[in-house]
């Protein structure tokens, strides 16, 4: 059996079947049209910020925040299929050969981001830190931790003990942090051996935990994760095929929804809230919120506050409207006695109500601009309570499939 050749069949038909149907709907979405206004306006204020670089710029906290995610956060895509445990399974001593191509992959897409997202910022760093690190010596630095961070993943996803596996996964984000901090701040050959000597204790403190030949079960659940998230993205603009979501325990919030009153018509708002607290759309609204309101609070004193602001309550309206789609294609929903309409009556609803209350969160950087900018901070706000309000109209106005079998 020819393995590369099984996992660039499966390649092709994943993206070519599942995948390149929908893209044209979703360039007649619009949303062509909205990424190249966002790229418009982030070139112009991105030029004016390199123009007129505020003093006392954190650049060096900037770049430390901007690429220790890009760094550290490694992923791959293997294409893996439960039957691939019975059907793979005396290939497993051969299995590199499929894997190979896998984590070049994964590997080269990510040096790409990494090297556009330096481009980007090269000019803010260089005008901005009192002692810059030479152009071409930082991207090295950066595309070798970046291949060292995705070693170490793909070891982790091999590790036969989960808690292993979750603590060298703390590791590795350690490790990247302590390096990137340490090349920002310190000279370069100083920090060039402290990289170096981490680097070599975290090669040796990978050999340590026993590992798999092949995880399959870890690999086949990664990969049901991944394709499931893309397909979420094109769910945004186009009804596709639901695909299984990587679910989070999170006990921290097992209280989530146990005040909805038990009756009928809030039933389905209740499978929602436990579905959503630990799906990853709650991890990615969680994240964006913290970021939104850091980035307002930097900008507070200017109109590209709210400008920020506005974005990020958009972008949590877009990732909430996955809501409508939760349970679109299971059996029991048209099973129980649930009220008809109440289905997307509750998502729309849940939906609105998150990201009303994420964007008042967001907004309250915005007070510490001092009473002379009160106005400005409400009418902002009002602003945001407004984009809200449009999310649930036109989602409201939308129909679906399901609004069919509800009536």
């Amino acid at each position: 059996m020819d393995l590369t050749k099984l996992r660039l069949e499966r390649r092709g038909r994943f993206w070519g079947k599942e995948v390149m149907p929908y893209l044209g709907y979703v360039i007649q979405s619009g949303v062509a049209v909205l990424l190249l206004f966002l790229l418009i306006a982030f070139s112009a204020w991105y030029t004016s910020l390199v123009q007129h670089i505020p003093e006392g710029l954190p650049i060096r906290w900037i770049m430390l925040i901007l690429f220790v995610p890009l760094t550290v956060n490694s992923s791959f895509r293997t294409y893996l299929q439960p039957a691939d445990t019975v059907f793979l399974l005396p290939q497993e001593s051969k299995m590199s050969q499929y894997f190979n191509a896998s984590w070049i992959s994964g590997v080269i897409y990510k040096l790409l981001g990494i090297a556009l997202v330096f481009l980007i910022s090269w000019p803010l760093y260089v005008r901005s830190d009192t002692h810059p690190k030479a152009f071409w010596f930082f991207l090295i630095v950066l595309v070798a931790l970046k291949l060292l961070a995705s070693y170490g993943c793909w070891k982790e996803l091999r590790m036969v003990s989960r808690r292993t596996s979750m603590a060298y996964r703390l590791l590795r984000y350690v490790i990247l942090a302590l390096s990137i901090a340490a090349w920002l701040w310190q000279p370069a050959g100083r920090s060039m051996i402290f990289i170096l000597l981490l680097a070599v204790t975290y090669f040796v403190a990978l050999r340590i935990p026993a590992k798999h030949l092949v995880a399959w079960e870890r690999l086949i659940a990664q990969e049901k994760t991944h394709s499931g998230r893309v397909l979420m993205m094109l769910g945004w603009f186009v009804n596709v095929p639901g695909r299984q979501q990587r679910i989070y325990s999170r006990k921290w919030l097992s209280w989530a929804g146990n005040r909805i009153p038990w009756k009928p018509e809030a039933a389905y708002r209740y499978l929602l809230m436990k579905s959503f607290v630990r799906s990853d759309i709650f991890g990615i609204v969680l994240r964006a919120g913290i970021l939104g309101a850091l980035l307002v609070w930097w900008t507070r004193s200017g109109m590209l506050g709210s400008g920020i602001y506005l974005f990020f309550v958009f972008l949590a309206g877009v990732q909430l409207s996955s809501l409508l789609r939760y349970h679109s294609e299971s059996f029991w929903l048209h099973v129980y006695p649930i009220p008809p309409g109440s289905r997307r009556t509750n998502a729309i609803g849940l939906a609105f109500q998150i990201q009303l209350l994420l964007a008042v969160l967001i907004w309250l950087p915005l007070l510490g601009t001092g009473a002379g900018r009160l106005g400005t901070a409400f009418m902002t706000l009002a602003a945001g309570v407004i984009l809200c309000l449009l999310f649930r109209f036109f989602a409201g106005r939308k129909k679906t499939a399901d609004d069919d079998d509800d009536e």
